[in-house]
């Protein structure tokens, strides 16, 4: 496959601010608003990024939080936590794979840096890269953003920016305002933050360009906004018109995220009896090649057993190919020419794409799937609507019985925030860290409870 056809130009506006940027600056491990400290002899700076984390409330939370079966009520079905967790492995491998080999190309660095230093990165960024996902998943985002698309009202209290932020709720955004919060004390490297932000744009971008998979979505609010372009600075990404290039270790990142959802959605589906285990086998086939033993799976193993060999064997290949690739593209994506996904354009590509296609025909498509995603879009801006006034009126110190009681359940920081909030845009993003910071259950059992059906 030829690199010029498959993956989208940089417009001709943008060509004149390319530069050259170098690995060591895209391995900051600066900490914004810090003083540099010396590394500890055991702990580098990237691997206390992932200590961070993993010890966070933030990620805490997503041990109830939808992946694909909201609610699941069975133990073998993937949360956001494990998700996650799978995600940050299959990202650590990808970073060491890449890492030893640029380390090779330019041996330079190995003075400062070593290939887990780039495991290190890939992994704890991939660790938080569904840390901004609301209750109910996807449904969740498309609900808090119906809300204010319905409450049309705010919309002339604050900048066109502001409101778009608002009416395209974004959990990358959303993950990248919780890594930067003083609450959670995470403090992460520039590198870190620069790999999880796979999409380095605002929300409000008349510019976009819909063929680079990095303006695809955003990812960051305007709240946030400063807060990127310093990291940005720090990291010397390439600026193009209110944009900025992705971070090299992005897509990797990105990868990891594709290869996990990809085959652990397809064994989760299969375990609930949505895709048979025939099916599952000839989709994968074509990246198992002649790895896929079939004797033996046609023997007497249970069925946990041979969908975790094939699960082993199928994220092997999908590592190895789309580190492949990216290092036979290194400069295009160091030089900001490069802006597609990874399992996009590897050599599984065609197989990736059918197993995505029977995932959202069988899987994501499930009646139960559906039933719980409806019950998203009532609960979340049920519950929206009674918490916004609870802020606004808590910001101008009204008085109402009702939403005073609302206010009290707010988490103290939060309380704290929206009364110091200087304007409707800032009360707003906290009611909505509020929310989205919910669990499923927990947003589910608060619904009830304030609309008295249950106490």
């Amino acid at each position: 496959m030829k690199f010029v056809s498959a993956c989208p130009q940089l417009s001709r506006n943008s060509l004149h601010l390319i530069h050259h940027v170098n690995w060591k600056t895209l391995l900051s491990a600066n900490r914004l608003g810090q003083k540099s400290t010396s590394p500890e002899s055991y702990r580098s700076a990237f691997e206390q990024d992932y200590d961070r984390i993993i010890f966070s409330h933030p990620f805490r939370r997503l041990q109830d939080k939808t992946q694909v079966h909201p609610l699941p009520e069975h133990d073998f079905v993937h949360t956001r936590l494990t998700h996650s967790l799978e995600v940050s492995s299959v990202g650590r491998s990808l970073g060491k794979m890449v890492g030893k080999v640029i380390l090779e190309r330019h041996p330079e660095l190995n003075k400062d840096f070593s290939l887990f230093d780039f495991g290190a990165i890939v992994a704890a960024a991939s660790l938080a890269h569904d840390l901004g996902n609301p209750p109910f998943g996807h449904a969740g985002e498309d609900a808090l953003s119906d809300f204010f698309l319905a409450h049309s009202e705010w919309k002339e209290k604050m900048s066109e920016p502001e409101w778009t932020d608002l009416t395209k709720f974004e959990g990358n955004a959303q993950g990248f305002r919780i890594l930067n919060q003083n609450e959670y004390g995470m403090k992460l490297t520039c590198a870190t933050l620069g790999a999880f932000t796979k999409y380095p744009c605002p929300a409000y971008f008349p510019s976009r360009d819909k063929l680079r998979k990095s303006q695809k979505k955003f990812g960051f609010f305007q709240s946030e906004k400063i807060i990127f372009s310093d990291v940005a600075t720090q990291l010397e990404l390439i600026p193009s018109s209110g944009a900025w290039s992705r971070h090299p270790l992005a897509f990797l990142v990105e990868a990891a995220d594709d290869v996990c959802y990809s085959i652990i959605d397809l064994e989760d589906g299969c375990r609930l009896g949505l895709v048979s285990f025939e099916e599952t086998v000839e989709l994968l086939a074509p990246i198992l090649k002649d790895k896929l033993d079939r004797k033996k799976l046609a023997g007497d193993q249970s069925l946990n057993k041979k969908l975790g060999t094939l699960r082993a064997l199928t994220i092997g290949e999908l590592i190895n190919a789309c580190s492949t690739f990216f290092l036979d593209h290194e400069k295009n994506i160091i030089d900001g020419k490069f802006d597609a996904a990874l399992v996009d354009l590897c050599e599984f590509s065609e197989a990736l794409k059918k197993i995505t296609a029977v995932s959202i025909q069988k899987i994501y498509r499930a009646r139960e799937v559906v039933e719980i995603e409806a019950t998203g879009h009532e609960v979340l801006p049920g519950l929206l609507g009674e918490f916004v006034i609870a802020g606004d009126l808590l910001r101008k110190k009204d008085r109402s019985r009702k939403y005073n009681n609302l206010a009290l359940l707010f988490p103290p920081e939060i309380s704290k925030a929206i009364v110091e909030s200087e304007n409707e845009y800032g009360m707003l993003r906290q009611v909505i860290d509020f929310i989205s910071g919910l669990t499923d259950r927990h947003a589910l059992s608060l619904f009830r409870k304030i609309k008295g059906i249950s106490y």
